[in-house]
């Protein structure tokens, strides 16, 4: 199988070397600091204290890697439009694009979400030229539950965790799906199939929806986020809010946030994604992890000032920076 990571940071590095592991032909898009690493170090994963480097065919024109049977996408949200003005040389009639990314995708409401199917998220995908450029068709849902980092271009960490959940936009268990999680499965992955990919993407919205930005905005780790009454009060309202929200659209989530506080602090005490976003300078994802939320709850007619308010500070703090 080829197989061509779009976005060799963190995780999508993380996914391509275990899939080279598994047998794939593996090509990289990057640019910039990532492809000279690559070219000269090849893609390099460090995990349990031990690193090691998968060779990797790698350029910054997806039109010289060609076709691809299957395309990871793990870019950060913000890079979305470049990528759909490059992508098409990759795809061809019959390639899945996984995408492994935070957030509200741009294809979130493909056949799902009742009078809401089929709309369009303006504030993911505001002209629709996501939605032209990767078809429907090509998609195949992915939440990550791992934790990444990137200690040099092209030299991937991972710290812990190992499930990437997989689903059809539209539901149901197709032969490519079970295709995808059993090579997924052989690449040492746990790759549940999920029967509602649009669950498990709010699911684990719900906790990084506000953790994220608020980590962004103070630089604190999420134990001392947590730890802060006022703080967790805050993020638990913001969550009650986005909780309507899933009811109202078909996702329910039978927890309190309290319930979801007690999964983040097993996690100790970490930086979020965002977080190491706003320190290395890079553009943040408010719009795929807030400003999304916000959409849907007018779309569902739900209040939201808990949400407003995380997005308008979050979102100040970032364009003071100039990362958004």
């Amino acid at each position: 199988m080829k197989a061509c990571i779009y976005g060799a940071g963190a995780i999508g590095g993380w996914i391509g070397s275990r899939l080279a592991w598994a047998g794939c032909e593996l090509s990289v898009v990057a640019r910039g600091a990532t492809l000279a690493a690559l070219q000269q170090h090849d893609l390099r994963l460090n995990q349990n204290g031990q690193t090691s480097a998968i060779p990797v065919t790698c350029g910054d024109s997806p039109a010289a890697l060609g076709v691809q049977d299957l395309v990871v996408l793990s870019v950060k949200a913000p890079s979305l439009p470049e990528v759909a003005r490059h992508i098409a040389p990759l795809l061809g009639p019959d390639t899945i694009v996984l995408t492994a990314m935070n957030g509200v995708p741009w294809w979130f409401l493909q056949g799902f979400g009742g009078q809401l199917a089929n709309r369009q998220l303006s504030s993911i995908d505001p002209d629709g030229a996501l939605a032209a450029a990767i078809p429907a068709r090509h998609i195949i849902g992915c939440v990550v539950h791992a934790s990444c980092s990137l200690d040099a271009p092209g030299l991937v960490h991972h710290h812990f965790g190992n499930k990437l959940i997989i689903g059809e936009p539209s539901g149901g268990t197709t032969a490519r799906v079970q295709q995808l999680a059993a090579l997924l499965e052989k690449a040492g992955f746990e790759a549940p199939v999920s029967s509602q990919i649009q669950t498990d993407i709010w699911y684990k919205l719900w906790g990084n929806m506000t953790v994220n930005p608020i980590s962004a905005m103070t630089g604190a780790t999420t134990d001392l986020i947590l730890d802060d009454d006022l703080v967790r009060g805050f993020i638990s309202n913001v969550m009650l809010e986005a909780k309507e929200i899933g009811a109202r659209m078909g996702i329910v989530i039978d927890q309190q946030p309290e319930d979801r506080h007690a999964v983040t602090r097993k996690l100790g005490a970490f930086k979020t994604s965002m977080l190491q976003d706003v320190e290395a300078g890079r553009a943040v994802e408010l719009d795929a992890l807030v400003s999304a939320v916000r959409e849907l709850g007018k779309l569902t007619q739900t209040p939201t000032p808990c949400t407003d308010a995380l997005l308008g500070l979050s979102r100040l703090h970032a364009r003071v920076r100039g990362l958004y």
